[in-house]
């Protein structure tokens, strides 16, 4: 199944590139949190829900741009948790950091994921407690990997307005950072190219799943600042609570 799901991925991809490269309008709006929306946030989401429907009828699908309500995801134990095009602002400033998240959760656990970066056209996958980046076509297993000093990551889009993060970076020690936009950070963590992403601000479920996924499956912990590991069981709240992705 997960080749049929990066299949998916890249299918949602070829949607967003038809926007990113002009051959369909923008369409940039504002939700109700003031965060973008775009055309191609909507035709990503159009290509997943039917592939996915297509693949596992009987699995629900929360999709960022089209949750349920409440009542009706509130029992859920297996379901598809997608953001179509994670990293908009990103999109919309044409820097390629932006990805497209899939993943399946299994009684609160993000036991498969896929990442793909549609401009970078690299995909990240994970399942059954094995991580891969495929580039050029070729697919290799990544894992963690230590660094002295360490890298840490953070989003490109938050971290000027988060002192929280900031202080906390303060007190770290001696490590180099580096802004990134989307789930990429998960993924760099995975592939041994950073170290940690600390995050304090708001993210939602759909924001970290599929990286989440990655990121375990290559030997990182997804946890947070109680120590606890990110569950994504419903509950009424999309949001996360904050978190740290560490190889440590």
């Amino acid at each position: 199944m997960l080749e049929q799901v990066c299949q998916l991925a890249r299918d949602a991809g070829d949607a967003i590139m038809d926007v990113y490269d002009g051959k369909q309008p923008l369409d940039v709006a504002s939700k109700k949190d003031d965060s973008p929306v775009t055309a191609a946030d909507i035709a990503a989401h159009h290509v997943i829900v039917k592939g996915l429907k297509a693949m596992t009828p009987d699995v629900p699908i929360l999709s960022e741009e089209d949750p349920p309500g409440w009542d009706v995801r509130q029992h859920w134990q297996r379901y598809w948790l997608v953001d179509p095009l994670d990293g908009t602002k990103e999109f919309i400033k044409r820097n390629g950091e932006f990805t497209v998240n899939i993943a399946l959760i299994e009684n609160g656990k993000a036991v498969m994921g896929v990442v793909f970066a549609p401009v970078l056209k690299v995909m990240y996958s994970a399942a059954n407690g094995k991580a891969w980046k495929e580039e050029c076509g070729v697919r290799k297993p990544i894992q963690v990997r230590d660094a002295n000093p360490p890298k840490v990551v953070v989003s490109r889009s938050h971290y000027a307005n988060d002192d929280e993060l900031k202080e906390y970076l303060q007190q770290l020690g001696e490590h180099d950072t580096a802004a990134i936009g989307s789930s990429l950070k998960f993924c760099l963590v995975a592939e041994g190219e950073a170290q940690l992403y600390p995050r304090f601000g708001p993210t939602n479920i759909w924001d970290t799943a599929a990286g989440h996924a990655v990121a375990v499956a290559a030997g990182a912990h997804v946890n947070d600042w109680q120590g606890k590991t990110l569950d994504y069981t419903p509950r009424e709240s999309f949001l996360n609570p904050g978190f740290r992705v560490s190889i440590f």
